[in-house]
């Protein structure tokens, strides 16, 4: 098993929950606003060609979708891209789900206005070279908008048991903004691959609907950050 592999397979166990807690009706409305109001602030006006890569449970998907761009999301947990064509099938111009490799994405040249991501590139593999990729991809002018958080600052858990059984030494070793202490890190990636005017944004609005409603099991209250740059 390689050690992609092994991500994918962590991935596929999580989906179900994953997706549950993503859908939970006591907060979903109010993701739905926060998120629509993030992508309408990083992304130029609809109607665009987005590809969302990494897009799991297709959350970002939808919510691009439903601001009236053309989204294609991609990922390689079958799990997780499961419950993504679930939700795409059943909203009208939902995204179109696909496998797919966020690194290496199988596209001609210039097919997007953007590419998005939520929550990929803590384990995102060759970050570099991925958003390289991601910037041939881009028409002139087109964006990159990534949302994380410096989620593991002191390193991935150890415990076994859920996520170490999985990310062991060997998939630690290929993911580099696994264990980042600062949100500079991932604006250093987008930087070096090419990428202008790099921004970064705290959401503040997240970390609000974080705070009233409280964070999924084993995780903690952070802020998360908006980074976009142009091609």
């Amino acid at each position: 098993m390689t050690a992609q592999h092994r991500i994918d397979a962590y991935w596929n166990g999580r989906a179900p929950s994953y997706d549950e807690y993503v859908q939970r009706p006591d907060r979903f409305a109010d993701d739905q606003r926060a998120w629509s109001e993030i992508w309408s602030r990083a992304l130029p006006d609809p109607p665009l060609d987005v590809l969302d890569v990494g897009t799991g449970t297709g959350q970002a998907a939808m919510v691009l979708a439903g601001l009236g761009h053309r989204v294609t999301g991609i990922d390689l947990a079958e799990g997780m891209l499961e419950r993504a064509r679930r939700h795409a099938a059943a909203m009208a111009d939902g995204p179109v789900i696909r496998h797919g490799d966020a690194v290496h994405p199988d596209f001609p040249a210039a097919s997007f206005d953007a590419v998005t991501s939520r929550y990929l590139m803590w384990t995102l593999r060759e970050p570099e070279v991925a958003v390289a990729n991601w910037i041939r991809l881009l028409r002139p002018g087109g964006t990159v908008a990534v949302v994380d958080s410096t989620w593991f600052p002191d390193g991935l858990p150890e415990t076994p048991g859920g996520l170490a059984d999985h990310y062991d030494d060997q998939v630690r070793a290929m993911l580099p903004l696994a264990a980042a202490q600062s949100i500079d890190q991932t604006v250093a990636v987008l930087e070096k691959a090419g990428l202008d005017d790099v921004t970064v944004t705290p959401l503040t609005s997240v970390y609000e609907l974080d705070r009233r409603f409280g964070v999924a099991p084993d995780h903690e209250h952070q802020l998360q950050f908006l980074v976009t740059g142009r091609a």
